[in-house]
């Protein structure tokens, strides 16, 4: 699949009167949600999409200020702001009931809503399972990149018009293991969707969600230990922003923890490891 192709097979959707959010879907079966990542978007998820809709009905969408959907700059970029979009996403699909699968900054958006499941026992929306690609859910094992460090300072405006396909190639061969390296083709799509209608503009808003992290540290680690939905983390072990180490944590602090980890595997599993993460997410699957 192509991102032409994937661009074709989806459609947008109005979300606030003038935002246009794009959106896929397809298969048949329990419906099951994919949340992508940053900076990219839900193009993360091409490698394993084609096997997903063949066993579940598979919703994505890219967030606000990614992919192709709307990148205004004056919108309030939080946490909670993409998952009031999710819900409203929900209820357009009437999708009451479901698995989700994330990754990296969608671990984070995930991690907002079992905290509206866990503090809100008329919570709409019944979460089946959740399964965790790598992402910086614990502020203490998170190590962000130096462009992502230098992002969140106020240098972080001038600093995005130095910003391009070279600098995400740097950082993307930094986090990616050794052996499964993204090629130049997967950086220049990858560089696409983040550059798509001036995206690399409303990075430095988007990336203040590491310092939500910090403010609501102790509601979203609850968040993943106190819900009792079935929860599995599938974890790259080399990736240096939230790798093995990150994965010990989560077996420490999470009870009854599920903890795969993929030894040689970094920050996109999805991408690196199509066939392991759609293994071992069917194994969880077969389980519950």
């Amino acid at each position: 699949m192509t991102l032409k192709d994937w661009k074709d097979s989806g459609t947008y959707f109005k979300y606030k009167g003038n935002y246009q959010i794009f959106h896929v879907e397809s298969g048949v079966g329990e419906p099951l949600i994919l949340v992508h990542g940053f900076p990219t978007s839900s193009w993360d998820w091409c490698k394993i999409w084609d096997s997903l809709v063949e066993k579940y009905s598979v919703y994505t969408l890219d967030m606000m200020g990614y992919g192709f959907s709307s990148k205004p700059m004056n919108f309030k970029y939080t946490i909670a702001a993409q998952v009031d979009l999710w819900e409203t996403y929900f209820r357009e699909k009437k999708l009451s009931s479901f698995h989700i699968l994330a990754h990296d900054y969608g671990d984070t958006v995930v991690q907002e809503m079992l905290a509206r499941f866990k503090e809100n026992p008329r919570y709409e929306f019944d979460i089946k399972s959740v399964c965790f690609l790598n992402g910086g859910m614990f502020p203490e094992t998170n190590f962000p990149t130096i462009t992502q460090k230098l992002l969140l300072t106020p240098f972080g405006v001038i600093l995005k018009h130095f910003m391009g396909r070279n600098t995400l190639a740097k950082n993307f061969k930094k986090i990616f293991g050794k052996n499964t390296q993204p090629s130049d083709r997967e950086i220049d799509e990858f560089w696409e969707v983040v550059d798509y209608n001036d995206g690399k503009n409303v990075i430095p808003k988007l990336i203040k969600y590491l310092t939500e992290r910090d403010t609501h540290k102790i509601r979203w680690r609850e968040a993943i230990q106190y819900t009792d939905m079935p929860k599995r983390l599938i974890d790259g072990g080399v990736d240096p922003i939230s790798g093995k180490h990150m994965a010990e944590f989560y077996k420490a602090i999470v009870p009854n923890a599920d903890v795969v980890i993929l030894e040689d595997i970094g920050h996109y599993p999805q991408v690196e490891a199509p066939k392991e993460v759609l293994s071992h997410y069917y194994a969880f699957r077969e389980k519950l």
